[in-house]
């Protein structure tokens, strides 16, 4: 019939055999990371059930495979969920220029957040404080010579390790997929749209945004250094100096808030971003060699001069702009059925990232300081002896840990009461669907009536979840950025705890205090540890879900995230589709779950005499019931209309009720003579109540795994009826 069916596997990639149910495959296009495979014809049949011919598209190469990789992805993870925040913006050109803006900023804040950490523990905790006091240098030949430095040279060589740290991300983030035959036209108006042929190249834009974070970086490193040296110099060179680079990070920061910077064809953001490159390399240096620079010998004490307000400050930062952001996307009303809740999935999805930066951080930090100090962390219920360091990270990440972690038991309690809230009407509602729905259930027993019943309730059970999840957890931390605010007073949960009840209330604080660092120290190795097993483990396969659906929107946010895998798998899936086309064939496009989104973005990008010989099947797919929802200006009910008139709605979608990811497209109560009515196709799972005749078992109940069936070939073979026949277009 002149057809191939080409079938895109979602975040739970089994390998091409299990796509195609073949046991031996060829790679006929692409490469390792990515490639399309064909089943050998010596080894079963190569044909569908159309008569077409069967093609996988493999691309989880992209996101995982090595160990080495994964943990790139663990280490850039807040990166990442910042920048798929961009993307959430509901639309509207006011929500967009603002909304970037803010969200731009907010990433700034991680990527200073970042550095700042590492200065803490390179400058800070080692350089300034340790190096004072010998029983912190006992023993330990690693550093035990900065004893002989004055501090000013001490920092001076210490801060090496945050320029190798920005070196690193830098070398993470500036990885890409996109292969140099990509290159798209320059983008033009309209081109932030997912049909737009320069959508998935915007390597011009990130390269700006890369060079604009380095600055962020590079200054924050350099103020860390100005600010505990200049005052104690009180000369001009040094203030000179800190003037000259708080203000290259305030440009820095408005360049990023500017929408010309998308524009390629303009050239003074160019311009503006190399001197901006070339002038935080010469501050840099002028920064190091002032601070090495000979001195009078002097004594440090007590923490880094000026870091402490610098974390409090950036923390402050954070939740101004976590508050103008959801004040800005909760002014604009939703639509008609969405919920005010997913309108601030931008805020939210921040919120967490910011998070997790918190816990990398602070079990940095306090990891650090415990190795540093052996053992003797200084409380006002704990005096230390004479002869131990006072290490002591600054008071603002431990109202922060506190906060974070808070919100973390808080997200686990909501979590634990919504889901026995209505439980018992849940259930019921449910068991009523599964009677009705199979004639069998009266002779089902009890058991498999129940466990069906139960898929359904936790399957609905998420769409209600998440949004509460996500909303507690942001409240408290807010919360706990603005407390992190009082720590310019230098002020900890213990000090105001001592202020308002003395030392009874004091104790019980510090208790929770301590368990809070640790707890968040812990999150952060048992994250670290999971991203190294992801794709080692199939009991760590959800983690590696997560890395998946963070990387498939473009760098626009953040440009030091993990390279988007899209701007390779659209045009893979694109260039394939205009191939088999060319000669006159047809190509039924197959898509499960996330394999659904990379399907559809792949039409949108076709040009109209592809499109002509193109049907779409998406199964589990969550395009109506996740991302339209969170992304509507990219992928909301109109783009999904236009996807379905792009292809004459030759588009069927199979989906479950017991699947917690995938459900219908289109709403269900649309009027019959609507072309979108017949796209949505629900399918029972299981097959049946009761062990089928000739079996030994009743059937597993799918949930969101979809193997080829019947119910898959049938919409194969439909879809494979309404295209044109073969022959020139």
């Amino acid at each position: 019939m002149g057809i191939t069916e080409i079938r895109v596997h979602g975040v739970a990639d089994r390998g091409p055999e299990a796509m195609l149910d073949r046991p031996i495959v060829h790679r006929v296009a692409g490469d390792r990371d990515a490639g399309f495979y064909r089943a050998s014809p010596d080894f079963g049949n190569p044909c569908n059930a159309a008569g077409g011919i069967l093609e996988a598209y493999r691309w989880s190469g992209l996101t995982g495979g090595t160990a080495a990789r994964t943990f790139s992805l663990v280490l850039l993870l807040p990166f990442m969920l910042a920048n798929i925040a961009v993307w959430m913006l509901p639309p509207g050109r006011r929500t967009g220029l603002i909304g970037k803006a803010l969200c731009r900023l907010l990433a700034a804040t991680l990527t200073a957040m970042f550095v700042l950490s590492i200065v803490g523990v390179a400058l800070d905790l080692i350089a300034w404080q340790c190096a004072e006091y010998p029983r912190c240098l006992a023993g330990r030949r690693e550093i035990s010579w900065l004893g002989d430095l004055l501090p000013g040279q001490r920092l001076a060589l210490l801060a090496v390790l945050p320029l190798l740290a920005v070196v690193l991300v830098w070398w993470l983030g500036g990885r890409t997929w996109q292969l140099p035959e990509d290159t798209g036209p320059v983008p033009g108006p309209g081109a932030d749209r997912l049909d737009a042929p320069a959508f998935w190249d915007n390597r011009a834009l990130l390269l700006r945004l890369r060079s604009v974070h380095v600055t962020i970086s590079l200054t924050s490193l350099d103020l860390a250094l100005l600010l505990a040296l200049a005052p104690h110099d009180r000369a001009l060179p040094g203030n000179a100096l800190l003037a000259a680079v708080a203000g290259l990070h305030a440009a820095a920061l408005v360049l990023l808030c500017l929408p010309q910077l998308e524009r390629p064809a303009a050239r003074w953001p160019r311009r503006a971003v190399r001197l901006l490159r070339w002038g935080t390399l010469a501050l840099t240096a002028l920064a190091l060699a002032y601070a090495a620079a000979p001195r009078a010998p002097w004594t440090a004490r007590g923490g880094l001069p000026g870091y402490d307000v610098l974390v409090a400050l950036l923390f402050a930062t954070q939740m101004v702009l976590l508050l103008a952001l959801a004040v800005l996307v909760l002014a604009r009303r939703p639509a008609r059925g969405r919920s005010n809740l997913l309108v601030t999935a931008a805020p939210l999805v921040v919120s967490v990232a910011i998070g997790l930066a918190v816990s990398y951080d602070a079990g940095l930090t306090y990891g650090v300081a415990e190795y540093l100090d052996r053992g003797s962390s200084p409380t006002p219920a704990r005096p230390l002896p004479d002869d131990a360091p006072p290490l002591s990270p600054p008071v603002a990440f431990r109202w922060a840990a506190v906060g974070v972690s808070a919100a973390l038991l808080l997200a686990a309690g909501t979590a634990t009461l919504a889901s026995r809230y209505r439980r018992a009407g849940r259930r019921r509602a449910a068991e009523e669907l599964v009677r009705s729905e199979f004639p069998e259930a009266e002779r089902a027993a009890p058991e498999r009536v129940r466990a069906v019943r139960d898929r359904i309730v936790r399957a609905r059970l998420a769409d209600r979840l998440a949004p509460l999840l996500l909303t507690s957890y942001a409240l408290l931390a807010a919360l706990s950025l603005g407390a992190a605010g009082l720590s310019l007073l230098h002020h900890g949960p213990e000090d105001v705890a001592h202020w308002l009840g003395g030392m009874p209330l004091a104790r019980p604080v510090i208790f929770a205090t301590d368990l809070g660092s640790l707890l968040i120290g812990l999150f952060a190795v048992v994250l670290f540890g999971a991203g190294l097993f992801a794709y080692r483990s199939h009991a760590m396969r959800l983690v590696g879900v997560l890395w998946e659906l963070a990387t498939f929107w473009p760098r626009a946010g953040h440009p030091l995230a993990a390279p988007c895998y899209a701007e390779r798998a659209v045009p893979d899936l694109t260039r394939r589709i205009a191939h088999l086309t060319a000669g006159g064939n047809a190509v039924v496009l197959a898509g499960q779950s996330h394999g659904s989104v990379l399907a559809a973005a792949a039409v949108l990008q076709l040009p109209a005499a592809c499109r002509a010989r193109v049907a779409l099947l998406t199964y589990g797919t969550p395009l109506g019931r996740l991302y339209s929802r969170v992304f509507p200006a990219y992928l909301g009910p109109a783009v999904l209309r236009e996807l379905g008139d792009r292809v004459d709605w030759r588009w069927i979608n199979l989906w479950r009720r017991t699947d917690p990811v995938g459900g219908p497209v289109f709403p269900p109560e649309l009027p019959r003579d609507d072309p979108a009515a017949g796209v949505d196709r629900r399918v029972r799972d299981p097959k049946s109540l009761v062990i089928p005749a000739g079996d030994t078992v009743p059937p597993a109940i799918g949930r969101h795994r979809f193997q080829p069936d019947e119910d898959l070939h049938r919409a194969v073979c439909d879809l494979a009826a309404r295209l044109p026949p073969p022959g020139p277009g």
